[in-house]
């Protein structure tokens, strides 16, 4: 064997090693490139009250708007959004008290600062409306148009008794897991 074959049988070694190595990388990148979080937003709406719910759907309206999947989670107090109207029907002593002392529906939601027993969420609102700026339930019924999906925590009705025709129509129900599946693949994660 001369010092010509060593080098050549060298490069040919080096050459198959570079390209085992190169194999490896490409594998790797397209495991990387499928775990990278979609162009996906997802939501939890745990408040129910009106300002931190406004910016819930002006911020999920926006995304969908760019061309965002957006999924609102709605749970405990933010299940208020959700309601068309209160029952007392099949519910428990403190689950008539729970629906007793909540809004029976988005247009009783109160803010968060400044309440003064309803008087702050009805400036707020006049205040919006003088702006020209879309009501809450205007908001509510864009996002349900630009295709946000609502989905409403089980747990959080079951506890508070919040039955089915107490809600609006056409929201998705399910618990934690449904929303974790969504919040993995999604760049943007809130919670409200």
């Amino acid at each position: 064997m001369t010092v010509d074959d060593v080098t050549t049988q060298t490069r040919t070694v080096t050459v198959e090693a570079l390209q085992d190595q190169l194999s490896a990388l490409e594998k790797r990148l397209e495991n990387v490139e499928e775990s990278l979080p979609e162009d996906k937003v997802a939501m939890v709406v745990f408040s129910g009250e009106l300002d931190k719910v406004l910016a819930a759907f002006v911020i999920a309206n926006g995304a969908a708007a760019l061309g965002q999947e957006v999924k609102m989670f709605f749970t405990f107090w933010g299940l208020s959004v959700l309601k068309k109207n209160s029952s007392l029907a099949g519910k428990g002593l403190f689950q008539k008290m729970m629906s007793l002392m909540s809004p029976a529906n988005s247009e009783g939601l109160p803010v968060s600062k400044m309440n003064y027993f309803g008087v702050g969420a009805k400036m707020l609102r006049q205040m919006m409306a003088d702006r020209n700026v879309d009501s809450l339930e205007d908001m509510f019924a864009l996002s349900r148009e630009m295709g946000v999906t609502m989905i409403a925590c089980e747990m959080s009705r079951d506890v508070m008794g919040i039955n089915d025709d107490e809600l609006v129509e056409g929201l998705e129900r399910g618990g934690v897991a449904a929303f974790l599946s969504e919040s993995l693949t999604s760049k943007t994660n809130l919670f409200i």
